[in-house]
């Protein structure tokens, strides 16, 4: 045990103006408490140690005078370590309240100390004001929690991070001060607090300098001893700063995040001579690909990157060394080179590498990837080292999940942003493209995007519209406004019962002045929005106004206002129930077609992509060239004309179940355009979608637009109706496939006996089309 005096902080920390002093007296006190209530062989220990004090008279104990009572500081140390501990391991001592001054102490604690002091030993990375500021977080922590039972959220314990002068790697130590020895009394009247505005302001991240104000220190007296435990929780600090990389890694400052996991890999070994590279397994369609992260000294990839492997002599070692990965440690490899089995090690030698580890990585029992670790000329480490490894695995594994996902979702992000929103169907063929794009991008080469296009396929069109959905919207628009106007003006009118003014009246007239707008047939988009704005921007200041100058009115108009901030309130209530009778409507033919889509794929896949209007429409494009491993034949096709017919039926059924659901009752047509010739399709970059390729196969993008309200020639009736199937076509030869799946669906009874075959009228650009249209049972 060492017992002189040690300033902790080589004097760079700040003073503070506290009144202190050194006292046995409260470790006496708590030293008597545990006495009494001690049930175990200590207690008469402690009652040893107690009369040991009180036999001895002390009287202004100094830092000057502490040495003379070592054998009363050696009870207190036995007092409060284990019976066991090994002071040249344990870092233990006792300073001065509240200040790093340190008078006695395990032989570890003054050696750690020493070592940070030496100019050759240890570099803090703290600053004064940062020792000033845990400081005052100690103290005042302190005098809350005694004087007035206040528990301050903030995390306890003060961790030190340094430099090693020999290493250059950063060490982790945490002080545990302990106060239970310090007592502290108030001056004079124990000054008031506002705790729950104090725990706000100290949630928030409110400094402590703030505490200075409020209550000042010179407020205070301290007596007592403080008692310091140091840790070592460099490992634990090491393994943590990686698992910190993996939950904030930023693709931007993807350098600086690979950097602290090397330094925090080589912290963990203490070696500054070791070297670590991180090579992730990425695949695209399953198969192993190049990854172009390099998370280390790219050891790895110089290896088994494209500089020496090609493609395909790639994708066979990795697959191989996935199907069986195996760990493979040399301290010099220069004496296994010349192995046969270890053929890949010259590579490693050529590069000038001499010890090497291959440790393979796993993530819930896959394989994540390879650590390697190495030196380079004549450096060299043994098991040993990798032993220290072994708290970082589980890290670095997530790290390395990490980057695989974030190379998915760099590849999907590319598809998404040069392509589409895609499906298993066709998602192939853009991994493709953005394989090739990713792969000229990373070789700092011009990147271009692939066109994507597939020819010769049958395009199978339909629609499910809400009848009578602008209509409903502005009837509800109407109603809703006039319930607004209604709310406002009953409440202006109770307001000047108590408080009369021109801006008031003036506001009522403006009132009645809208609700004989909303009364004339004339409605357009103009008086609405300028209707909203009178309602909102042009009323509701001059109502916070009344709120605050008329204290009577101000509950009707709060009230007023939380009926504006509901959606489902009066004020919204026909648009509310339109909106969810349209949700309702929708989110059930979204489900149902979710659930067929992937019915569908099963059978030959197609691509299928649905797009929101006031109901649903969807496009279905099927052919040779959207699933080229597998045989294209016409039952394919057939067999989604039938589901077609089917699902409209179903479709039907469906949303004619919902009604004494709706609080609107709002009611579906269903319309199947069909189109027996095949067409090319191609990506537009510029609109993120498909569309057809070709002048002939715009025209069908042409008709899909305009047919939705056409009407049966010389008649104003609109071929769509409530609860049936409408199918247009142009020629005999379109729906040839349809007609026996129509007459089967009547004789099952899912479609009514009652076929019609219509005439439509012309549209712009477009003569000769014909319908058939069916009830749904």
């Amino acid at each position: 045990m060492k017992n002189f005096i040690l300033d902790a902080s080589d004097k760079q920390a700040y003073t503070l103006p506290i009144d202190a002093a050194l006292s046995f007296d409260p470790f006496i006190t708590c030293l008597k408490k545990r006495t009494e209530n001690e049930p175990t062989i200590k207690a008469g220990f402690y009652k040893s140690a107690l009369q040991q004090f009180e036999s001895c008279r002390v009287s202004d104990l100094t830092l000057q005078n502490i040495n003379q009572y070592e054998t009363l500081l050696e009870h207190i140390y036995a007092c409060n370590t284990s019976p066991l501990a090994n002071q040249h391991e344990l870092a233990w001592g006792l300073s001065f309240p509240f200040q790093p001054c340190f008078f006695y102490g395990t032989d570890k604690l003054y050696q750690l100390l020493n070592q940070k002091a030496a100019p050759d030993g240890y570099e803090g990375t703290k600053t004064p004001e940062d020792h000033l500021r845990e400081r005052l977080q100690l103290i005042y922590s302190f005098i809350l929690k005694r004087l007035y039972n206040f528990e301050v959220p903030v995390k306890k314990g003060i961790s030190h991070a340094g430099t090693n002068i020999n290493t250059g790697l950063l060490e982790y130590y945490s002080v545990n001060v302990n106060t239970d020895f310090i007592a502290v009394t108030a001056k004079g009247e124990l000054p008031s607090l506002d705790c729950n505005r104090l725990y706000m302001h100290l949630s928030e991240g409110a400094s402590y300098e703030i505490m200075q104000e409020m209550l000042p220190l010179e407020l205070f007296s301290f007596r007592g001893i403080g008692m310091v435990t140091v840790t070592d929780i460099t490992p634990y600090k090491a393994v943590d700063n990686i698992r910190k990389v993996r939950l904030s890694r930023n693709p931007g400052d993807a350098v600086s995040g690979n950097e602290t996991v090397i330094q925090s890999l080589k912290t963990l070994v203490r070696n500054n001579k070791i070297e670590f590279d991180l090579f992730p397994f990425v695949h695209i369609n399953d198969e192993p690909v190049y990854g172009f992260e390099k998370t280390g000294t790219g050891i790895l990839f110089s290896v088994w990157g494209e500089e020496t492997l090609s493609p395909e002599d790639f994708k066979q070692q990795a697959s191989s060394y996935a199907a069986n990965p195996s760990f493979f440690f040399s301290p010099d490899i220069f004496t296994e080179a010349d192995k046969k089995e270890y053929s890949f090690l010259q590579r490693f030698c050529k590069l000038g590498v001499r010890s090497l580890a291959l440790m393979p990585v796993f993530h819930e029992h896959t394989p994540v990837g390879v650590l390697g670790v190495h030196t380079w000329g004549d450096d060299q480490f043994d098991e040993k080292t990798l032993g220290l490894l072994e708290p970082a695995i589980g890290a670095i594994a997530q790290l390395l999940q990490v980057y695989i996902d974030e190379f998915n979702l760099e590849i999907e992000a590319i598809v998404k942003e040069k392509f589409t929103s895609l499906q298993p169907a066709v998602q192939w063929k853009f991994n493709e493209a953005a394989w090739h794009y990713l792969q000229r991008k990373k070789k700092q080469l011009p990147a271009r995007t692939e066109n994507v296009i597939f020819k010769d396929v049958y395009p199978l069109y339909g629609a499910i519209d809400i009848r009578n959905s602008t209509l409903e919207r502005n009837k509800a628009v109407r109603a809703d406004l006039d319930n607004h106007l209604r709310l406002l003006s009953g409440m202006l009118e109770k307001a000047q019962e108590r408080h009369s003014s021109t801006l008031l009246e003036e506001a009522l007239f403006s009132c009645g002045k809208w609700k004989q707008v909303l009364q004339q047939e004339e409605w357009n988009a103009t008086d609405e929005t300028n209707l909203n704005f009178f309602l909102t921007e042009g009323t509701l200041p001059y109502l916070k106004h009344l709120s605050q100058q008329e204290p009577a009115a101000r509950a009707d108009i709060e009230k007023y206002m939380q009926l504006m901030d509901r959606g489902d309130g009066a004020i919204q209530q026909h648009r509310h129930a339109l909106e969810t009778s349209m949700q309702m409507i929708n989110n059930a033919i979204n489900n149902y077609f979710e659930t067929e889509k992937d019915k569908l794929q099963q059978d030959y896949p197609c691509y299928f992509e649905k797009f929101r209007t006031d109901g649903i429409e969807y496009d279905i494009y099927i052919g040779q060239s959207i699933t080229p491993h597998r045989e294209f034949d016409h039952f394919h096709l057939k067999n989604l004309r039938l589901w077609q017919l089917s699902s409209m039926a179903a479709i039907t059924k469906l949303t004619r179940s919902l009604l004494p659901e709706m609080p609107l009752p709002l009611r579906t047509t269903q319309l199947i355009f069909a189109h027996d010739r095949t067409i090319d399709i191609s990506f537009r970059a510029d609109e993120r979608r498909f569309d057809v390729e070709g002048t002939y196969n715009i025209r069908y993008q042409m008709i899909k637009k305009r047919i939705d309200k056409v009407h049966i020639r010389n008649t104003d009736e609109r071929l769509t109706q409530t609860d049936k199937i409408a199918l247009i076509y142009f020629n005999r030869k379109d729906v040839e496939d349809y007609l026996p799946y129509l007459q089967y669906l009547q004789e099952t009874g899912v479609l009514q006996n009652n076929l019609e075959e219509l005439e439509l009228e012309e549209l712009q650009g477009l003569s000769g089309l014909k319908a058939f249209r069916v009830g749904v049972v």
